[in-house]
């Protein structure tokens, strides 16, 4: 008989046979409560509209929002990310909208803490969806963004979410400052108890463009390059963090996921706060076209990346495919 003793000795297959061996040495597991689920909002009622570069993402009105709440709750997903997104007659240079006390996401956030409870509420901070621009801040005369000046508006959204109920506020516009600067508003505001979750590591990316189709908010003129950090850059990273965190952010994220994984590892290394990452527009999109032009299996190729993130290091993981991976993992 020929065999090679030393194959026969070291078999990693033997391992993997039986299904009841496979499960028990699995080293990472997906759960519903990994997952957070992005919402977009918009004014009136009984709206429903399928965004047409995210098939099978809709934006809704309040009481639509809430419907789907009832369903995250059900399929036991952790929390929503809210997102308003409003008539273009609403916006002006400064995103003046986004802190109305009657606004969008204010009214959202009240509904949501009422009707859900449990559910946890996230709202993120930016301002593209809400001026005119479509950049994430004020402008000065230069066509550049003006920080200072867009710190105390993120101030002023941050504040405005906070007394609306939100357990947590998210700046994703990259300005230098912005957790210092919302730390110390909420604070001042008496909402110490409301975290934050920085979009610390947010790179300029080509992901993203499905997104801009749902929220309204692809810049006027230019990128954003200049705020959002280069997908050639590792170590700017860990400065990012670095600051955010000194700053008294309570959550850090990477955004996008799938082509950041090793920046999703190095910051679960790196630090010792709850690391998050974001399954953006574009990943969502693009699994859903390979999916109906019959290349993929969607459930399958779904839960293999959202697994790749949670390997990766990712403590929770914001997706558009939330309930769908809430319900296939039962």
């Amino acid at each position: 008989m020929n065999r090679n003793p030393l194959s026969l000795r070291h078999s990693p297959r033997r391992l993997r046979r039986h299904p009841a061996m496979r499960g028990m040495l699995q080293e990472h597991q997906l759960t519903p409560a990994d997952f957070i689920l992005p919402i977009f909002l918009v004014e009136g009622e009984g709206i429903r509209n399928e965004i047409g570069s995210m098939p099978g993402v809709f934006r809704h009105s309040v009481d639509s929002a809430l419907k789907l709440c009832g369903e995250a709750v059900a399929r036991g997903v952790s929390g929503v990310l809210l997102f308003g997104v409003i008539a273009e007659t609403c916006k002006d240079a400064g995103g003046s909208a986004s802190w109305d006390k009657d606004g969008l996401v204010q009214k959202a956030i009240r509904a949501i803490r009422a009707a859900y409870p449990d559910l946890l509420v996230i709202a993120d901070a930016c301002f593209c969806e809400y001026t005119d621009h479509g950049h994430c801040g004020i402008l000065s005369a230069d066509g550049d963004r003006d920080d200072n000046a867009t710190l105390e508006n993120l101030q002023r959204q941050a504040l405005s979410y906070a007394e609306a109920g939100v357990h947590v506020v998210a700046p994703s516009g990259m300005v230098d400052g912005m957790v210092s600067a919302i730390r110390e508003a909420l604070d001042a505001g008496c909402h110490s108890e409301v975290s934050i979750l920085s979009y610390a590591v947010k790179y300029a990316s080509a992901f993203y463009g499905p997104f801009r189709d749902a929220a309204d908010s692809t810049p006027q003129f230019g990128d954003r390059r200049a705020y959002q950090m280069d997908p050639a850059n590792r170590r700017e990273a860990f400065r990012e963090l670095d600051l955010d965190i000194a700053e008294g952010c309570d959550m850090v994220m990477v955004k996008p996921a799938m082509p950041y994984l090793d920046m999703v590892r190095d910051l679960r290394v790196r630090c010792d706060l709850p690391v998050l990452t974001y399954q953006v527009s574009g990943e969502y999109s693009m699994l859903q076209a390979a999916a109906r032009a019959g290349w993929l299996d969607l459930q399958r190729s779904v839960l293999e990346s959202l697994l790749g993130m949670k390997r990766a290091g990712a403590d929770a993981i914001i997706t558009y495919y939330a309930l769908d991976a809430a319900e296939w993992l039962g």
